[in-house]
């Protein structure tokens, strides 16, 4: 059992049904890694690098409390994607007070996911967007591939590293500067308003990050947009990490998120594009970041949105490789 990991609050007994809840679908297997799985899930708890208040580290054991209000059948697609195998093997272990030391555990712990169970579709669950970062600095490390990143976020997280350090504001840059991925491969959909400074606009052409804003993402659509960038990203890198920073969504969706604003993407429109998402193969891993589940609504709306989300995902794959 790896000593990087450790078993989540909330745990489940996987029983089998007729009717499949999601709590009796994904497997439990803390701290170890299962060859014979198609997905591996990762609990990240870590908001302390956030630059809003956040409680974001405890969305992993909401996440799981979510699980028994969800189906593995889809009557839109009707499609029951319970043959789909997907292994919860618990939460990084986080220190108290050192971020660079959780971090430090996250890259780690990536690392080992990575050897155990290679050739997987790897989900992360944060935490803030600060944990992109040491995931991706693991897959480039136990790759060696050429990472593109698809970014659904209100905001370009270009901030700079010296003045600002690794908090969820400057996961893009970290990696930039570090050399782990080149501006060129990086996409960013969703942005929109009134939340990003020209200083991080110059950032953004000076890498030459591609921005895509939340009109031109309406003007196209989801399927036409979605094809479009995995061409463009598949005629220049090996494997694709996709991040999903639940503040892209419009406050109205999704008020349990510390830096929410209003002019956001609707929560259809943001499972249309993760649907997309998940049909390319060249897509091997994704994040789920920036939701403090004790912001929400007593209905947690943004909890539900944020396991729709992954469903959705989850869904395409299955119906992909079916």
């Amino acid at each position: 059992m790896s000593e990087l990991f450790v078993t989540p609050s909330v745990t489940w007994n996987r029983t089998l049904h007729e009717d499949m809840k999601v709590k009796d679908w994904i497997e439990p297997s803390f701290g170890e890694f299962p060859e014979a799985v198609d997905v591996v899930l990762i609990g990240i708890p870590l908001s302390r690098s956030s630059i809003s208040a956040s409680a974001a580290s405890e969305y992993p054991d909401f996440f799981r409390k979510a699980w028994h209000l969800f189906t593995t059948y889809s009557i839109d697609e009707n499609v029951d994607f319970r043959e789909l195998r997907v292994a919860d093997v618990g939460d990084v272990k986080m220190h108290g007070t050192n971020i660079l030391q959780c971090h430090a555990n996250i890259e780690a712990a990536m690392g080992e996911v990575l050897t155990a169970c290679p050739n997987r579709f790897y989900v992360q669950i944060g935490g803030d967007h600060s944990i992109t970062a040491p995931i991706i600095r693991a897959f480039q490390l136990h790759t060696d591939k050429r990472i593109g990143i698809l970014q659904f976020d209100t905001h370009l997280d270009l901030r700079a590293t010296d003045s600002d350090g690794p908090t969820n504001g400057t996961p893009i840059r970290q990696l930039l500067d570090a050399g782990v991925v080149r501006g060129e491969d990086v996409y960013n959909i969703g942005l929109h308003g009134f939340y990003n400074a020209p200083s991080l606009i110059l950032a953004a052409d000076h890498y030459g990050v591609n921005r895509i804003t939340l009109k031109e993402m309406r003007r196209k659509g989801a399927e036409t947009l979605i094809r479009e960038v995995m061409a463009e990203l598949a005629a220049k890198v090996d494997i694709v990490y996709v991040t999903v920073d639940m503040d892209v969504l419009d406050i109205a969706y999704a008020p349990g998120v510390p830096a929410s604003t209003p002019g956001g993407m609707r929560s259809d429109e943001l499972f249309d594009l993760l649907f997309e998402v998940g049909k390319y193969d060249i897509v091997r891993g994704m994040d789920f970041v920036c939701l403090d589940p004790h912001r929400d609504t007593r209905e947690q709306q943004t909890v539900k949105v944020g396991v729709y989300a992954f469903l959705q995902v989850m869904l395409s794959r299955f119906m992909h490789i079916k």
